[in-house]
């Protein structure tokens, strides 16, 4: 097998740009929608601790457990058994994959936005038939270039990743310039939702949690690292580069729009806001980052989908032929399986002409468990192993953080996430028999 090993670099671009996604550049929108200035704020500080308190685990975790290889599967595997950890491989595998399609279909939106007319609808919403065969076009393309190597693939996401950037800077440079602290301060005087504070922060906390989704993603390629020591490391630069980007992004815009004339805007609202300051050269940059940015995290999550069964099917979670790898070292059946699952979910959105954001909520769904499981394993190796207080501490904070997401996230959310782990329930059983039989030989 070819030596495929990704450097820090490569490594901290697939973090952040699994993480600074199409999520971004809807933000304003999203949260101006839901809450407050001062709730959204609120909201911000609760995920900036949360979220680097789960970074911390998972950098905790990579040194106290440096033989675990396989992030979100193997430490819920290690910390509460077989099906715990297959739970988490499965609901991990399921927002990655549906999350992607969302990719996709946004991409196709941003094109609409340019080349729809009223008279004529090519790509709409990103779900007409010319978006469909455009969206399966790219994902079987990406399919091959991952075929040739996770090494490879990461180092095409890596220029994909640096594209985005310019365009986000540029958008909060311009936001920066025009910001008017009477029209922050208005905002924050004059709220146009009107449910209470808490139920308003509540709202933001889906949101915020699905733009950090992918904080995973150098433990889930822990086995690829050139130096384990750049798990940690890669995972804690992207998340504080992404952090600070999502709070520049959404509180600026507040200074330069009412809330009610942000909540109106159609999604991605950092392009309408761009059209507001500099006019339609504006829209046209922020829109074509957009298509570049949800293109490279696409990227970026395929590979973290395809590499998740791999990592499970060494235990016996998933059926053995997952574990097998071609001389580039990708797992051709686990990839196999992801692209086929988001082409069969693209053909879903054809028919039913769902949108982004069902597919969001969906996804989103399905990482709370496993968020929760690596924080509650971060504890019960702390007091195994005699930790520091301080380490014992943030085990604690961000396994509090996982609950508090359960709860922000409503019963009808945790249900939806309770029926789509069904169906791997019996895939499970197969795995475990087939695995029993091979032992047995």
């Amino acid at each position: 097998m070819k030596e495929n090993k990704i450097g820090l670099v490569a490594l901290t671009a697939l973090v952040f740009s699994a993480m600074v996604g199409a999520g971004i550049f809807s933000l304003p929108q999203n949260m101006a929608e839901v809450a407050g200035v001062n709730a959204v704020l609120v909201g911000w500080l609760i995920t900036g601790v949360g979220i680097l308190l789960l970074a911390g685990c998972f950098l905790q975790l990579s040194r106290a457990k440096p033989e675990l290889d396989g992030g979100i599967y193997i430490y819920a595997r290690e910390g509460f058994g077989e099906l715990a950890g297959f739970l988490s491989a499965w609901g991990y595998w399921l927002c990655a994959t549906i999350g992607v399609v969302g990719y996709l279909v946004v991409a196709f939106a941003a094109l609409g936005a340019f080349i729809d007319t009223p008279e004529r609808t090519l790509f709409g919403d990103g779900n007409t038939f010319a978006a469909f065969i455009g969206e399966s076009i790219i994902l079987w393309a990406v399919h091959f270039i991952i075929v040739r190597g996770i090494k490879q693939a990461s180092f095409v996401n890596l220029l994909g990743t640096i594209a985005k950037v310019i365009p986000l800077l540029l958008f909060i440079g311009f936001a920066y310039a025009y910001f008017d602290p009477a029209i922050f301060k208005a905002n924050q005087s004059n709220v146009s939702v009107k449910t209470d504070f808490i139920e308003q922060v509540k709202n933001t906390m889906l949101i915020t949690l699905w733009v950090f989704t992918g904080i995973e993603g150098a433990a889930v390629l822990s086995a690829r690292a050139k130096n384990r020591k750049d798990i940690g490391l890669a995972t804690f630069i992207g998340v504080i580069a992404a952090l600070i980007l999502y709070i520049a992004i959404t509180m600026l815009a507040f200074g330069l729009m009412s809330q009610a004339n942000i909540t109106e805007l159609s999604n991605p609202s950092m392009a309408g806001i761009m059209a507001m300051i500099t006019g339609t050269s504006g829209k046209v940059i922020i829109s074509a980052g957009l298509i570049v940015s949800v293109l490279a995290s696409y990227l970026s999550w395929i590979i973290y989908a395809a590499e998740v069964p791999n990592s499970a099917a060494k235990y016996g979670a998933f059926p053995n032929i997952f574990k097998q790898q071609n001389s580039n070292g990708t797992s051709i059946a686990s990839l196999t399986l992801t692209s086929l699952t988001v082409q069969l979910c693209l053909v879903l959105i054809l028919f039913t002409g769902k949108s982004y954001n069902t597919l969001v909520l969906v996804s989103t769904s399905m990482i709370l468990v496993p968020y929760f499981l690596v924080a509650a394993y971060m504890v019960k190796v702390a007091f195994a192993n005699k930790l520091s207080v301080a380490i014992k501490l943030m085990g604690f904070g961000a396994s509090i953080y996982g609950l508090w997401l359960v709860y922000a996230a409503g019963l009808n959310t945790l249900l939806l996430s309770v029926i789509l782990y069904i169906p791997g329930i019996m895939l499970f059983m197969y795995s475990r028999k087939q695995f029993k039989l091979n032992e047995n030989i």
